[in-house]
């Protein structure tokens, strides 16, 4: 495995847990593994896949992305192939031919295809050396991304008992990990669950107050790279907010694109072409974007609406830095993000348990919007990780403040109380108690006679903006609710408490600087390079992407901005100093070696001074 190793991939070892994963697989141990995006996951399925005697099977859940996979594999020398709908009838009859004449090292298929009668009697025709079910959260009702098709592989065990299985994920508590296991049969398997933190990302969330405006300011400030436009993904929760987005980034100079399943499907091609070949892109996607996406030079991912559970955020979030370079992850996030997603839970078709599951992921996504604590120490402890400070998210950068907020609480359930009890009015939105409160003189407030209250004009103390901080915390804490479609506010059991003084309630201070500045910026958040190094880093990259272009592949498939930073610093000068940069194994020293010594000679000769 060793060689297969070195070889194929250009590593000289293993990463973490990856050596003892290969080497179980390889012995024909079933495994599960969970591991970071990043991490390395990839190498533990497709070494035992080359080591092994057969074709390894992958089971991959975007079929969108399977040609870029398999085109990465071919270009480390691999034979890889894959079997989905974009292909004629006579590719699908030629890839299924190698299968069943030993040809293939790897074959990529969709859970889908996978499940159907035709599809396992072409691999009972052959000789397989593994089954990889990749992304295997899908399975797990649980998760985020569940796929109904996921539930079908557990038959994998019955129908090639012989067959090692290893299924991976990036993301799984301790509940969804279990039913990874419990559903694909694994219960015999070898668990290993890495390292989750992802110490190269800086995790950044704000208060959102114009989220697009808040949004291009960051992309300005932090969507560069050595003085170039930075890759980036940015997720909204709608279609119609990710073309509003795109189309005001695109008016505001940055290259941005839409991309969502009502879009054409040749539009989605395009866009996912444009993102995968080129720098400096940036693509505004509903969530389904990005899974399985292998592009190692995201350099931040951004949210402008709050994600539904802390494993999707976590998962988004990991498609930035997989190179391993510092990247950002930025959110902003407001009383309304709150609202909607209470709502769309009440309103869904899901059963009452479908429904309080839900409420647990928006709880503890919300308690991690709100934490005065690290981030990312809360986010590891999500998935059962112990961690300390990180010293390079926003709260451990710029710690919050925080503040008694009990009376602030106290006036606000007052005046909800008074509204209901004295008055027999509806519940009211957060607009319009903070209208009350603050003493505001609006016609509604007199025509309703809420003027009478005497509660009216006690929280002058606050502006507009803190009172929706108040109002924001209370409902993410569960100490108010929004009811209905219309915003409306509604006290809950946890309301008493507080209103009796039995309960202190603790409110971060939202900061008031401007939200996308660099002032939080830590030391790890930009990859600079070295002056020394940066001419030739940028003159390879110039290389790469002409050569990528010629060849009809993405340039990080030719070698990804850690191999070229690693080269730019070294500049070797012959082939044996090339075999020691990590990434360049023999397939890749055969295909690029002259090629790339004489673009650094080049380069090297043009500097000299005369």
């Amino acid at each position: 495995m060793w060689h297969v190793l070195a070889s194929t991939f250009g590593y000289e070892s293993f990463r973490g847990d990856q050596e003892q994963i290969v080497d179980h697989v390889v012995s024909g141990g079933d495994a599960v593994v969970l591991m970071p995006t990043g991490g390395g996951k990839s190498l533990c399925y497709q070494v035992p896949a080359l080591v092994r005697e057969g074709c390894g099977v992958v089971v991959s859940p975007l079929i969108a992305l399977m040609s870029d996979q398999v085109a990465a594999l071919r270009e480390l020398g691999v034979h890889a192939a894959y079997l989905n709908s974009t292909q004629t009838s006579e590719q699908r009859a030629e890839v299924e031919s190698a299968f069943r004449s030993g040809e293939l090292d790897m074959l990529y298929v969709a859970p889908e295809r996978l499940n159907t009668a035709g599809c396992r009697a072409l691999l009972q025709s052959g000789r397989i050396s593994l089954f990889a079910i990749d992304e295997a959260h899908c399975v797990s009702q649980w998760g985020h991304d569940f796929r109904p098709d996921y539930l079908a592989l557990g038959e994998l065990a019955e129908l090639w008992p012989d067959v090692p299985r290893i299924a991976l994920t990036a993301t799984a508590t301790r509940r969804t990990h279990a039913e990874i296991t419990e559903r694909l049969h694994l219960a015999d398997a070898r668990h290993f669950v890495a390292d989750f933190d992802r110490p190269n990302i800086t995790y950044r969330i704000v208060t959102k107050s114009e989220p697009r405006k808040q949004l291009l300011d960051f992309i300005r400030t932090d969507g560069h790279v050595d003085g170039q436009p930075a890759t980036g993904i940015v997720y909204a929760l709608s279609r119609a907010s990710v073309e509003k987005t795109a189309a005001f980034l695109a008016a505001n100079g940055v290259d941005a694109m839409p991309y969502h399943a009502g879009l054409d499907r040749e539009v989605r091609h395009d866009t996912l072409e444009r993102f995968l070949r080129a720098d400096g892109v940036v693509v505004v996607a509903t969530i389904a974007f990005g899974m399985g996406i292998d592009k190692p030079d995201v350099r931040f991912v951004a949210h402008i609406d709050l994600p539904k559970s802390v494993e999707g955020y976590y998962q988004e979030t990991g498609r930035a830095g997989r190179d391993g370079l510092p990247s950002v992850a930025w959110m902003t996030y407001g009383l309304a993000d709150v609202m909607q997603q209470r709502r769309l839970i009440d309103q869904s078709d899901g059963d009452a348990n479908h429904r309080r599951v839900q409420q647990q992921h928006l709880d503890a996504m919300l308690a991690l919007c709100e934490t005065v604590d690290c981030r990312r120490a809360q986010l590891l402890r999500y998935f059962g990780q112990d961690a300390q400070s990180c010293g390079n998210c926003d709260t451990c950068l710029t710690p919050p403040k925080t503040f008694d907020g009990t009376v602030p609480a106290q006036k606000l359930l007052s005046t909800m109380v008074r509204l209901q009890r004295d008055l027999g009015d509806p519940p009211y939105g957060a607009g319009h108690l903070i209208d009350i409160l603050r003493g505001a003189d609006t016609a509604r407030i007199r025509e309703r006679g809420h003027t009478r209250l005497t509660t009216y004009g006690i929280g002058t103390d606050l502006d507009a903006a803190a009172w929706r901080s108040v109002i924001r915390q209370l409902v993410a804490s569960g100490i108010i609710a929004p009811q209905g479609d219309y915003g409306v506010l509604t006290l809950t059991d946890k309301s008493g408490p507080v209103l009796r003084g039995e309960t202190t309630v603790m409110l971060r201070t939202d900061p008031a600087r401007p939200a996308g500045g660099r002032s939080t910026r830590g030391s790890r958040s930009a990859p600079d390079l070295p002056d020394a190094d940066r001419g030739l880093f940028e003159h390879l990259r110039a290389w790469r992407k002409a050569d990528a272009s010629r060849r009809g592949v993405p340039p990080y498939v030719v070698f990804n901005d850690a191999t070229l930073r690693e080269l730019a610093a070294l500049r070797p000068a012959s082939t044996t100093q090339l075999r020691s940069v990590s990434g360049i194994g023999d397939a890749k020293l055969e295909q690029y070696g002259d090629d790339v010594l004489a673009a650094i000679s080049g380069f090297d000769a043009e500097s000299e001074p005369a």
